[in-house]
């Protein structure tokens, strides 16, 4: 019997809340690969089970250069004496190490990267630390021609900047996507509008909770966690919006289907806050279109692709309260409007999704 190849799989978050990094896992399982996952301990780390091994390291430094720093050496040094047939790095924080510990064992090295790294949002006006990580990129990427990324405009950007031939595989949700059935409400019996995923800046919720204003008989869900939900919970109640908008907090990938479909409209309002905002293709995107959720969403060339191509909500070119307002008031008065985005997302949720997608992976692990 020939023995299973082996997949090392580097991630610098505690792999609980990586569904990317899980469908890629999942579906290389599936092809009698052999998985191990290195992440590591976090503060709020939860246990996990997962049908591949895991490992979990807790590191004496959690943030900024000393992390980075501790992580790719132990990493490194973890991969040193170990044989294994590929080596996945997702993302740049992950891939020095990997890429000198492909070099010495001699190993296939593959590389995802989950977003433009040196332009994110974080980075802006941080010139030293954002000049830092486009070094790493200078020096890497050219030499890694094994990758793929989240988006065409990634893609392209990656191509055309280091003739690395950066493929695409888009972060879809399978077909499948209600993990465990649960019996939810919302804390409203208006209709809603949904914003779900990390609370950080550029996200558009604030110019939404103003634009409540001037709309009647809809609330905000926010499903989510992160550095600005207390500054957004502030907000709220500067704006007296306490009866409008609700936090329902962070809700398992396992679970969050259930609340998703329940509502009535999603919003999808990034701000082209870095290169790498204006390049993203969210995750929520695709969760609105498989939970057919007629879509409010900006100009991003991206998710505008995808609303044009698919017909599956409407644009918003101003992110001025009023002129979100009037869209959203335009699409909940067009019944027929709304009956036509529902269908294009039965026909678009076949095509946009991880059964089709995950196939692409068989290019990079034979």
């Amino acid at each position: 019997m020939t023995p299973k190849k082996k997949i090392f799989v580097a991630v610098t978050n505690d792999i609980s809340t990586d569904y990317r990094v899980h469908k890629i896992c999942t579906y290389l399982l599936s092809k009698k690969f052999s998985i191990l996952t290195y992440g590591r301990v976090l503060p709020n780390t939860i246990h996990i089970e997962r049908a591949y091994k895991i490992i979990r390291k807790k590191h004496f430094f959690n943030h900024n250069f000393w992390f980075y720093a501790e992580y790719n050496l132990r990493l490194f040094f973890y991969l040193l004496p170990r044989k294994y047939d590929y080596i996945l790095a997702n993302d740049l924080d992950t891939l020095p190490a990997c890429f000198f510990a492909s070099k010495f064992k001699k190993t296939e090295l593959v590389y995802d990267s989950h977003e433009l790294f040196s332009e994110g949002p974080e980075l802006q006006g941080r010139a030293f630390v954002q000049n830092f990580w486009r070094k790493l990129e200078d020096y890497f990427l050219p030499k890694t021609k094994n990758a793929y990324t989240v988006s065409k405009s990634i893609s392209e950007f990656y191509h055309k900047k280091y003739h690395n031939n950066m493929g695409l595989i888009r972060n879809v949700p399978a077909k499948n996507i209600l993990l465990e059935k649960e019996n939810v409400t919302f804390p409203t019996t208006a209709r809603t509008i949904l914003y779900q995923g990390v609370l950080n800046p550029g996200r558009g919720i604030k110019p939404m909770i103003k634009a409540l204003r001037f709309i009647e008989n809809l609330d905000l869900i926010i499903i989510g966690y992160g550095k600005v939900e207390q500054e957004l919970k502030d907000f709220v109640v500067q704006e007296k919006m306490e009866n409008r908008v609700h936090f329902l907090g962070r809700i398992s990938r396992e679970k969050l289907f259930n609340y998703t479909k329940l509502a009535t409209l999603g919003m999808v309002l990034e701000e082209p806050l870095g290169l790498s905002f204006q390049y993203s293709l969210p995750n929520k995107l695709f969760d609105y279109i498989h939970a057919e959720l007629p879509i409010i969403a900006g100009t991003l060339p991206e998710i505008s692709r995808i609303i044009n191509q698919y017909k599956v909500g409407v644009l918003v070119a101003d992110y001025s309260p009023e002129k979100i307002a009037e869209k959203i008031n335009e699409l909940l008065q067009d019944e027929a409007q709304m009956a036509e985005i529902k269908r294009n997302q039965k026909i678009a949720k076949e095509i946009l999704c991880w059964e089709k997608e995950s196939i692409k992976l068989d290019r990079y692990f034979k």
